[in-house]
């Protein structure tokens, strides 16, 4: 019978410390994450299962609410789930490339300019609900003093000023040009911090081996040399788009707004958890929206996630 040296057992032991002192440090995310997103996760699926108004105790309904979801709610159906997939296809994508694409631009720049440019192009994931309540009012507004149609008026473009605001076509746009426009989110500092992390001595061995175009170096350096950094950036851009709410009934002042232009899931949501009190039903479409941003998540990870060296 073999016996371990003084040296194998002391090593052992301090590995046993630094792993029981890890579980120190994280003990108090895991508790907040478990009290706060897990546990009401599984009481929001529970919850989606009976009928409740916030004021009787629940009532089991079974599988009602997701009965009714798909086949009588036509609002859910023709607004609020082709809205929310226009929106994040259209925004999730093109937010998510045109953030790498500014975060590989200021890579290119001095630090003390990068770090100005990285500040405004930031500021409106932080700013975007208030200056979309000020700013894009007065420029989209319906009538003369509407900085959008005074110019197109003084320029000769349109004889009469558009109500850009009550046109559902011109709502669906103008809110997938707010979505762009404050879409540059932690996403976009994570791929500005991968690449300017990644060794420069990587690109001038590919310039030796033959490389000869920034082209090559994006495909071939840049984005494989920061995958991780592409798929948080990807899993935020998800989550982002389809948790946006509320857009389209701030830029038009009306919930919901004009013939349900721009009504997304989270606005069907809220409409029937705070507005009319069906918490059962709202779960359900909390769940439906949880598994939508799941499976597109998986999309993600398989596109950026790879396989790990051991």
């Amino acid at each position: 019978m073999s016996t371990l040296s003084p040296e194998t057992k002391t090593s052992k032991t301090g590995l046993k410390r630094k792993i029981n002192t890890s579980y120190f440090f994280v003990a108090p995310y895991l508790i907040f994450f478990f009290l706060f997103v897990v546990l009401l996760v599984f009481i929001s699926i529970g919850i989606s299962f009976t009928h409740y108004d916030t004021i009787n105790p629940p009532r089991f309904v079974g599988m009602r609410n997701y009965i009714n979801l798909l086949t009588e709610d036509t609002d859910f159906v023709q607004y609020a789930l082709v809205n929310t997939i226009i929106f994040a296809v259209i925004v999730g994508p093109g937010g998510y490339l045109l953030a790498f694409f500014l975060a590989w631009l200021l890579a290119q720049i001095p630090h003390k300019i990068r770090t100005v440019f990285a500040i405004i192009i930031y500021s409106p994931a932080l700013t975007s609900g208030v200056l979309m309540t000020v700013v894009w009012r007065v420029i989209f507004a319906g009538d003369n003093r509407g900085y959008l149609n005074n110019f197109l008026l003084n320029q000769g473009f349109i004889n009469v000023a558009i109500n850009w605001l009550q046109d559902p076509k011109m709502i669906r746009f103008i809110m997938i040009f707010v979505g762009l426009w404050s879409s540059m989110g932690i996403g976009f500092l994570a791929m500005l911090s991968g690449i300017l992390n990644i060794n420069k001595e990587m690109y001038e061995a590919a310039y030796i081996d033959g490389m000869k175009n920034r082209w090559q170096e994006i495909f071939y350096i840049t984005i494989p040399s920061m995958k991780p950094q592409m798929l948080f950036g990807a899993v935020m851009a998800i989550v982002s788009t389809f948790n946006a709410s509320g857009l389209a009934s701030a830029l038009t002042r009306s919930s919901p707004p004009p013939q349900f232009a721009g009504w997304l899931i989270v606005d069907h949501m809220n409409d029937f958890a705070f507005g009319r009190y069906e918490m059962g039903y709202a779960s359900a479409l909390a769940v439906v929206l949880l598994m939508i941003v799941f499976l597109f998540s998986r999309i993600a990870n398989r596109l950026f996630g790879g396989k790990r060296d051991e």
